[in-house]
């Protein structure tokens, strides 16, 4: 094999190598971006007045905002 032959070579597997890196990269990213949407929904549901109201943190928030408020 010429040298010529040997860098076409080269070149055609580190495109395939590449075309490798990236289909498994999309079929990792959704999966994170997954978790991290659950996640996302899960505090901002966590936030919410009623969640508040339901474990009781409402009226530690509301007494927190008159003293800083003094």
């Amino acid at each position: 094999m010429n040298e010529e032959n040997q860098e076409t070579l080269k070149h055609v597997i580190d495109g395939a190598s590449i075309l490798t890196v990236i289909g498994t990269l999309v079929e990792f990213l959704p999966a994170v971006s997954a978790v991290l949407s659950i996640v996302w929904v899960a505090i901002r549901i966590y936030e919410t007045e009623t969640v508040k109201k339901l474990t009781n943190r409402k009226k530690d928030d509301d007494a927190k905002q008159e003293q800083e408020s003094t």
